[in-house]
C-alpha cells in the first residue's frame, strides 16, 4: 500500500484540526449539558437504603432492612451514566455531492465529530461504522481524544470500495455485532441508488432492520440533504449522471410539469421516510449542507430532554 503524499497528509491534518477546534468550542459553548440530559444511562445501580419519607413509593421499600430496623426503609438507585455511542455513517457516492462550499460527507463528518467530542467530554465510548452497500470500516467503541480523531479522519478521507448505497448494510452489521445497548446515530441522505422496482423492497428491508435496531438500541436518524437536490432549475436540456450507478440520462428542465413533478416526488419521499420512522418510534432530525448543524443538534437534544421530564 502506497504512503499518502505529504501534501495530502497535511491537508488531512489541517481539516481534522479545524473540525476538532470548532467541535470542542461548540461542545463547551452550545451543547454544554444538553448531550448529558438527552440520553438515559444504560441501567440502574443500587446505591443505598434510607429511612422512608412521605411520598416515597411503597414498591421501593426494602422489607428485609425494614424488618431488622423495625422502621420502614427504602432502596435508592442511581442511573449508570456511561453510554456507548455508535456513529453509523453513509459514505456512498451520493454523500460526495455539495452545491455549495461543503459536500454532504464533509457536513456529516462535522456532525459526527460534534457527537464524538460530546461523548468523549462525558466519558462515554464511541464506535463507528462506515458503510456504502457494504460495511467499509468498523472501529469498536473506545474512549479518548485520539480515538475520536481517528473516527473523524476515516469519515472524511476513507477511500470507499463501493459507490452504491444499501441502507440496511450498516444497520444489519450493528444488529449483529453491537451486543451492549447503545445510542446509535444513523447519518445518511437516505437516497437509494436506483429508481426501479427494487427500490420499494430494499426500503422495506431497511425498515425491518431499523425496527430491530430500535428494539435493542436507542436509534436516532440524522437526515442530511443539499438544497439543490430539492429543485431542478430551468436550464434546458441537461445530461445527468447517477453518481452511484453511472447511468446517464437526458432531461428537459424547461418543462414546468417535469420540474413540478420532481419537486413533488422529492417532498413525498422525504415525508414517507419520516412517517415510517415515526411509526416505528424512531427519532430523527433534518439538516442541510447550508444549515448550522450544531443548532439542529441542540434543538434535538432539547426535545429529548423535555420528553424525559
Amino acid at each position: 500500500m502506497n504512503e499518502p503524499e505529504p501534501e495530502f497528509t497535511r491537508e488531512i491534518l489541517r481539516k481534522v484540526r479545524q473540525i476538532e477546534i470548532r467541535s470542542n468550542r461548540l461542545v463547551s459553548e452550545v451543547l454544554a449539558g444538553s448531550y448529558h440530559s438527552a440520553f438515559k444511562g444504560q441501567g440502574i445501580d443500587f446505591e443505598e437504603v434510607r429511612e422512608y419519607q412521605s411520598g416515597d413509593e411503597v414498591r421501593t421499600i426494602d422489607w428485609n432492612v425494614t424488618a431488622k430496623m423495625n422502621a420502614p426503609f427504602v432502596k435508592q438507585y442511581r442511573e449508570e451514566r456511561e453510554l456507548t455511542i455508535i456513529l453509523a455513517v453513509d459514505v456512498s457516492a451520493s454523500s460526495s455531492y455539495g452545491s455549495n462550499r461543503q459536500s454532504k460527507r464533509e457536513k456529516l463528518a462535522e456532525l459526527a465529530a460534534l457527537l464524538a467530542f460530546s461523548a468523549n467530554r462525558n466519558g462515554d465510548k464511541v464506535g463507528m461504522v462506515l458503510f456504502t452497500d457494504e460495511v467499509e470500516i468498523y472501529l469498536p467503541p473506545a474512549k479518548g481524544q485520539q480515538h475520536v480523531l481517528r473516527i473523524l479522519r476515516e469519515i472524511l478521507f476513507h477511500p470507499c470500495h463501493s459507490k452504491r448505497t444499501e441502507l440496511s448494510s450498516g444497520v444489519r452489521f450493528i444488529n449483529q455485532v453491537i451486543r451492549r445497548r447503545a445510542v446509535v446515530f444513523l447519518l445518511s441522505d437516505f437516497i437509494l441508488v436506483e429508481n426501479s422496482g427494487e427500490e420499494e423492497s430494499r426500503m422495506e428491508v431497511f425498515l425491518q432492520q431499523i425496527s430491530a435496531t430500535r428494539r435493542k438500541h436507542d436509534l436516532v436518524c440524522a437526515h442530511i440533504h443539499d438544497p439543490a437536490e430539492k429543485i431542478i432549475p430551468n436550464v434546458g436540456l441537461v445530461e445527468l449522471e447517477d453518481c452511484e450507478s453511472g447511468e446517464t440520462f437526458t432531461v428537459d428542465t424547461s418543462n414546468a410539469s417535469f420540474r413540478n413533478e420532481y419537486i413533488s416526488n422529492y417532498a413525498k419521499e422525504e415525508e414517507m421516510l419520516h412517517a415510517n420512522l415515526r411509526k416505528r418510534g424512531i427519532d430523527a432530525f433534518n439538516f442541510s449542507t447550508s444549515d448550522d448543524y450544531a443548532l439542529a443538534l441542540q434543538d434535538f437534544f432539547r426535545m429529548r430532554e423535555k420528553r424525559r421530564h
